[in-house]
């Protein structure tokens, strides 16, 4: 005789609402269980915001929030396969702008360095500076130099390398590219410090003005090629275009500048370089050179003067093969050959250093004969008037880009 369990007597549909109203037990006990979780956090975050209320947390939370205000925003670095390729160590640093954590590994390859390789966003930009008072384009153009951002000499109006600047710095803290002080730009760029500075001319500054020759004969017989006015000293030292500092220095005799003689000049440093720079990007139809890190985020932006015969503007990859601060100029008159001074020469000609060397003060040789990056002797003119061949930069920004190349620095020259 077959034997029937109370639950095989039951009916089907009597069946099913026994599971239903087992489902529903241990849910009610899953939402039991997460709240009494979600209100121990609860108490344990009072307890913390609390500790840090009294008085000695309080002291250290601000100490720590006053050094993370000095420190660059932290990006996630990306595989660089050029690293690979010059069989370098480079190390993680600290990055001025975000990163697209978010990305795979396949979408975390180093952009193409003829690229910009930054798309246009909206995302918020970490460690926003407090707001100030803008008084006009000057506070805008100190304020991207001090970022490593050149606009060119400082002339305190928006020109075309005011706004190609203002670009590069709206790319890499990865903005609307505007080439606008907007807004939010400002709010990024900030201006912690005094615009303006003081120098005081010494002895030192007037022993150093010399007449420059106006031949190549009487250059390279020269002790050195120095400054030639106090004006232009100061302008350089100050970044900025001798209308600028003239404008700032009115009640100045500049015939009859003497020792100890106090003038106003733009308050500019260039931020250390934390890093060498992976790569060198030139834009001939922009007429800048930037370099980028391992990351190929954006370390510097300069205005480039470039060849003035388009057959003389190399394409392609180039790489730095020599560094020389305060260089000698090799005068070749087969280099000029419309020189007629050269042709009647008829020898090369060593031109000794100095600012108004023809090279400036920083030499970078490329591995193509005759090229490289280098200052000049008239830092107003970079960018609006063309060169021989070379790349030309201002003295302090070539200067400055010494500190992030080395011999086998890639250098990527586009169209």
């Amino acid at each position: 005789m077959r034997q029937y369990t109370k639950y095989s007597r039951l009916r089907p549909k009597e069946r099913r609402n026994g599971w239903v109203y087992s489902i529903l037990a241990f849910a009610a006990v899953g939402i039991l269980v997460w709240l009494w979780w979600h209100q121990r956090d609860k108490s344990r975050l009072s307890s913390k915001i609390q500790q840090t209320n009294a008085p000695g947390q309080r002291a250290q939370l601000s100490q720590t929030r006053r050094t993370s205000a000095n420190l660059p925003p932290i990006t996630v670095l990306r595989t660089n396969a050029l690293a690979a390729q010059l069989g370098t160590n480079v190390p993680q640093v600290r990055i001025a702008r975000m990163s697209r954590s978010h990305q795979s590994s396949a979408e975390q390859q180093m952009v193409d360095p003829f690229d910009d390789g930054i798309a246009e966003t909206n995302a918020p930009s970490a460690l926003v500076a407090s707001p100030q008072s803008w008084r006009g384009i000057l506070d805008i153009q100190v304020a991207l130099a001090r970022h490593g951002i050149s606009p060119g000499p400082l002339d305190g109006k928006l020109g075309s390398q005011t706004r190609a600047a203002l670009r590069a710095f709206q790319r890499r803290e990865r903005i609307a590219l505007s080439g606008e002080a907007d807004a939010r730009t400002k709010a990024l760029l900030s201006l912690m410090e005094p615009l303006f500075t003081t120098y005081v001319v010494t002895s030192n500054d007037l022993a150093r003005l010399t007449p420059l020759g106006q031949t190549w004969l009487a250059k390279s017989q020269q002790e050195r090629l120095d400054y030639e006015t106090i004006l232009e000293l100061v302008a350089e030292k100050g970044h900025a275009h001798p209308g600028l500092i003239r404008s700032l220095n009115r009640d100045i005799d500049w015939t009859n500048v003497v020792a100890g003689t106090v003038m106003t000049i733009p308050n500019v440093r260039y931020p250390p370089a934390q890093t060498k720079a992976a790569f060198i990007r030139i834009r001939l139809a922009e007429k800048m050179l930037e370099a980028f890190d391992i990351s190929s985020n954006l370390l510097v932006h300069f205005p480039c003067s470039i060849a003035k015969r388009v057959e003389k503007r190399p394409l392609g990859q180039l790489e730095v093969e020599r560094i020389a601060v305060n260089p000698n100029y090799r005068f070749d008159p087969e280099v000029f050959p419309d020189s007629a001074e050269g042709r009647e020469l008829g020898r090369v000609l060593i031109i000794p250093p100095g600012p108004n060397n023809p090279v400036g003060t920083a030499w970078i040789g490329l591995n193509r004969p005759g090229y490289g990056i280098h200052g000049t002797a008239r830092p107003e003119e970079v960018g609006r008037t063309e060169s021989s061949g070379c790349f030309r930069l201002a003295n302090w920004n070539a200067e400055y880009l010494l500190q992030f190349v080395s011999v086998g620095t890639p250098v990527f020259v586009a169209p």
